[in-house]
C-alpha cells in the first residue's frame, strides 16, 4: 500500500528526493514518516510530518539537509535530501500511523518496501 522510490547511487554533495506513493487507502489523514537501515543497523528515525503537513520533524543528524514534505491530493510524501554524506547510506522506508508522530517505529502501522540509498565519499 506504500511505496517508496527515488533512492540510487550519487556522489557525497549530491541530491535526491524520495517518494511514496499510497495505493489502496487514503493516507491523508495519517501521519507520514520516514526511517532509514543502514546496513547491518536497526531502523532509525529521520523525519516525519503530521496529515496537515503543518508540523515537520527530523533526526538531528539531517537537520538542515533533509526536507519532509506532502501532498495528499496525489496521496504521496516526499523526502528531499540535500547534501548527501556516506553515513547517509541505507534503506529509507516510509511508514504510515494513524495517531501522533512519534520517531518509534514499532509505532507505524504501514510500511513500504524501503529503497536503497548509497553515497560514496
Amino acid at each position: 500500500q506504500l511505496q517508496a522510490s527515488g533512492g540510487g547511487l550519487v556522489q557525497a554533495g549530491d541530491s535526491l528526493r524520495l517518494s511514496c506513493t499510497a495505493s489502496g487507502r487514503t493516507f491523508g489523514s495519517y501521519g507520514m514518516g520516514w526511517f532509514r537501515q543502514p546496513p547491518g543497523q536497526d531502523r532509525d528515525f529521520v523525519a516525519a510530518i503530521r496529515w496537515s503537513g503543518s508540523n515537520t520533524y527530523y533526526a538531528d543528524s539531517v537537520k538542515g539537509r533533509f526536507t519532509i514534505s506532502r501532498d495528499n491530493a496525489k496521496n504521496t510524501v516526499y523526502l528531499q535530501m540535500n547534501n548527501l554524506k556516506p553515513e547517509d547510506t541505507a534503506v529509507y522506508y516510509c511508514a504510515a500511523r494513524s495517531g501522533v508522530i512519534t520517531q518509534t517505529p514499532s509505532n507505524y502501522e504501514y510500511w513500504g518496501q524501503g529503497t536503497l540509498v548509497t553515497v560514496s565519499s
